[in-house]
């Protein structure tokens, strides 16, 4: 357990320093986790906290960010990547160390460039009292949360949700006038989206429900997909998807997509349809398909 924790620790500080150097040298404010910040100062001022078109997150998204708002946005938001890394990390070297490997996926690293929420969503699978992440992004969490749901993690979302309905009753309302702001693409309908259909042929597997439901929701951009690499569980199944992934980096790198639908056939050939091929040429039944491997 101190092995894990050391190396948890050094996961954490290492790739919260790195996204707080590239969030300040990027002048991004505190990246996604601005908006988590600006729900929190709103609650803690009693102010309306979707007073602004672009504050789309639900409000118990504002509860990680309440013990951070003293600290400068930049830091903040490092420390919120750090911890999510930290906690992931943890999760993934509870049985071995070979899923650390995951670390490595572009969208990881997209979203430490703007403190994305996804991180800590895949972490929440390991850890049912941690499962109200799910809730901070519900279009990226919503597949974990269906496909790792326990007794514990079900309690959990029910008080923080609770929680958020004693602190502003009316948020659900605020929030869904909002939500057609949300410029997206949902991979199931971008060609050749279809095909992960094919994942019903393992409809056994839980981790082919993760893949189909993931497909099903609205998404942005290349880190909303990093809640996938819970579905590779091995060496073997883990290099390929992490090295196709930097196809969307590559491409991203050399060119700006036009449109969403644009962004969304890039993820679906570099990172939805090689964890179809996970899915459906792994030995049957999975290696692990379950959320503490």
């Amino acid at each position: 357990m101190r092995k894990r924790l050391t190396i948890s620790v050094l996961v954490g500080l290492a790739t919260g320093t790195f996204s707080c150097f590239l969030i300040t040298r990027l002048h991004q404010t505190a990246g996604d986790f601005t908006w988590a910040l600006h729900l929190a100062q709103r609650l803690v001022a009693h102010q309306n906290p979707y007073d602004t078109p672009l504050e789309q997150y639900p409000l118990p998204a504002a509860f990680p960010a309440l013990p951070l708002l003293r600290l400068r946005p930049e830091i903040a938001a490092g420390v919120f990547y750090g911890v999510s890394s930290a906690l992931l990390a943890l999760g993934l070297t509870r049985k071995n160390y070979s899923r650390l490997r995951i670390f490595l996926a572009y969208p990881f690293w997209a979203g430490l460039l703007t403190a994305q929420w996804s991180t800590l969503i895949t972490a929440s699978a390991f850890f049912p009292t941690l499962l109200p992440a799910t809730m901070m992004k519900p279009q990226v969490g919503l597949p974990v949360f269906l496909t790792r749901l326990t007794r514990r993690g079900l309690l959990a979302c029910a008080f923080i949700a609770a929680l958020s309905l004693i602190v502003l009753p009316q948020w659900p309302l605020l929030w869904l006038g909002q939500t057609h702001y949300y410029e997206h693409f949902i991979p199931l309908i971008v060609f050749p989206g279809p095909l992960l259909c094919l994942a019903l042929f393992r409809y056994r597997d839980r981790d082919a429900w993760l893949l189909l439901l993931a497909a099903m929701m609205p998404q942005r951009w290349f880190f909303d997909a990093f809640t996938l690499w819970l579905i590779p569980k091995t060496r073997r199944e883990i290099l390929p998807t992490v090295l196709l992934s930097w196809g969307a980096g590559i491409y991203r790198w050399f060119h700006q997509p036009a449109n969403f639908t644009e962004v969304g056939r890039v993820a679906v050939i570099f990172l939805y349809l090689p964890m179809l091929a996970v899915v459906l040429f792994r030995p049957q039944p999975a290696l692990d398909s379950s959320a503490s491997s």
